[in-house]
């Protein structure tokens, strides 16, 4: 069944080497005195903020200035933020950084217009939808969230333990600037993890009970080759400029919404995942890359298997004449081979000194209480199983 849907992007994307020429103009539109976000650093060690600040000095800017966004957003860092735009008479924000600075500066975007306290947006017994939030322009540091061309984020809170992503139409950036060679620093580690957390944003929609538009699945399916042949590449090559470009486009077409296509099934692993980074502040590429193979091991059966099927075939190029239950774990555990060898990403929680004393709370709480009702219907047991598949 194809569902009707509603596509509507409107990020203007600026993609290449030398796009930063348009920053000032593209930031005028917004007004005049800016809130320029960031995190550790990183961007001064390779003068992207040195580039930044030239472009905004010469088109006159006011700027101020907010750094140290956690790797992990905390609450405080938005808290900080909005009230920063309020004291300064903020009119536009830009963040320069990965998916933490966007997704924090985003939230910081709509508190800076609310009275109450930004955690309103996220506490499950108020959940305050964003209704306006300030202008956003960002300049990415990071394949891998794709908060760039999405109106969603994701933000921690250390004092409940707790993790919870929301999206609001107002928070899309108006433009984002995609540069290849501002990742050419990207560590290896971080591009392995960046490209797990690529890949999950397709399998949220991909592994879906419902079967339709065979062109976005056809679109998905070269989503996931793309990522599956450059990781590699960047990871030996960090300064592979195809291999980067190439990651940085899949990374923000695997979430701006093309791919949904109507589908309304809720995520599965990444609420199973925001519990792991909630309360053990680990990488959330790592713990997705942790999970999925484990989730989707989990998930199958005779229900599931034909999806399983396709995407071995079709995306691992497995003998299509194989028995289809053969296909099906052939195809994951090729998928834990790309994960845990080619990439080298610690494959068990138990490397990460995680044991499963918290499993019970962050299943519960990843299941809101009741059923994660995704590509398979999950219980708390249910995803208690599938943490313990993962030590």
């Amino acid at each position: 069944m194809i569902n009707d849907f509603i596509y509507d992007i409107p990020v203007r994307i600026y993609f290449g080497k030398d796009q930063l020429s348009n920053l000032g103009p593209e930031l005028k539109k917004w007004g005049k005195r800016v809130l320029l976000t960031y995190g550790g650093g990183s961007i001064k060690r390779i003068g992207l903020y040195d580039k930044v600040i030239k472009e905004l000095k010469a088109a006159d800017f006011e700027i101020f200035e907010l750094s140290g966004i956690e790797p992990n957003p905390r609450i405080d860092s938005v808290r900080k933020g909005a009230q920063m735009c309020k004291e300064h008479k903020i009119d536009v924000l830009l963040a320069v950084g990965g998916g933490s600075t966007i997704d924090a500066t985003k939230f910081m975007a709509a508190g800076a217009l609310v009275d109450f306290d930004p955690w309103d947006f996220f506490d499950v017994t108020k959940r305050v939808p964003v209704k306006k939030a300030l202008p956003i322009v960002s300049i990415l540091t990071l394949s891998a969230t794709g908060s760039e061309m999405d109106c969603g984020g994701v933000i921690s809170n250390p004092e409940t333990k707790d993790k919870i992503g929301a999206m609001y139409p107002p928070m899309l950036p108006k433009a984002s600037f995609l540069d290849p060679t501002n990742t050419f620093t990207v560590s290896p580690y971080q591009t392995a993890c960046g490209a797990a957390d690529i890949l999950s944003h397709i399998f949220e929609v991909y592994f879906n009970v419902n079967l339709d538009l065979y062109m976005l699945d056809c679109f998905m399916e070269g989503l996931m080759k793309t990522v599956i042949k450059y990781t590699p590449i960047a990871m030996r090559e960090p300064e592979n400029y195809e291999a980067r470009a190439n990651l940085m486009w899949a990374s923000s077409w695997a979430i701006n919404g093309f791919i949904d296509g109507g589908k309304r099934q809720p995520w599965s692993c990444h609420p199973m995942e925001h519990e792991l980074s909630a309360v053990y502040d680990i990488t959330h590429g790592l713990g997705l890359a942790i999970l999925t193979p484990r989730w989707m091991e989990y998930c199958l059966d005779q229900t599931t298997v034909s999806r399983f099927v396709q995407f071995g075939i079709n995306v691992f190029g497995i003998d299509s004449c194989l028995e289809p239950m053969a296909i099906a774990h052939k195809a994951i555990e090729m998928l834990s081979n790309f994960f845990f060898k080619t990439l080298e990403l610690k494959s068990t929680l138990t490397e990460l000194g995680i044991d499963s004393t918290h499993f019970a709370t962050m299943a519960r709480k990843s299941v809101g209480g009741g059923t994660l009702k995704g590509f398979k219907p999950l219980k708390q047991q249910d995803v208690e199983n599938i943490y313990k598949m993962c030590l």
